[in-house]
């Protein structure tokens, strides 16, 4: 199971983390939300729990607890820039749809 980083990405968790003074990484997961099921969530990572995974790459730590690993395994996340919005971006594998905002998303079935 992995979660891999663009350069973009850590150069912004770095940069956000600098900015905050504190903090080992990036805490990301998913929860339940909006019309399709599911929702990126992303937070500062002060520690690393029992129930977590850390990612390192790029000199760069991504923190993922165990349930919401399931739903990111094989993905990339990246930092994106479209014109005057920048935003994390996951290139999710696991991805069967998407909602018309863009917001929430539903994963294929495990086979």
């Amino acid at each position: 199971m992995a979660i891999q980083l663009t350069e973009s990405a850590a150069k912004q968790i770095r940069r956000q983390l600098a900015r905050r003074g504190r903090g080992i990484g990036l805490r990301v997961g998913v929860k339940k939300v909006g019309c399709s099921g599911f929702a990126y969530t992303y937070d500062y990572a002060d520690e690393v729990r029992n129930d977590d995974h850390l990612f390192e790459s790029h000199d760069t730590k991504l923190v993922v607890d165990a349930k919401s690993l399931e739903f990111l395994d094989g993905s990339t996340l990246d930092f994106v820039k479209e014109g005057f919005k920048q935003a994390f971006k996951f290139e999710n594998p696991r991805i069967d749809s998407t909602c018309g905002c863009g917001e929430s998303f539903s994963v294929k079935e495990k086979a």
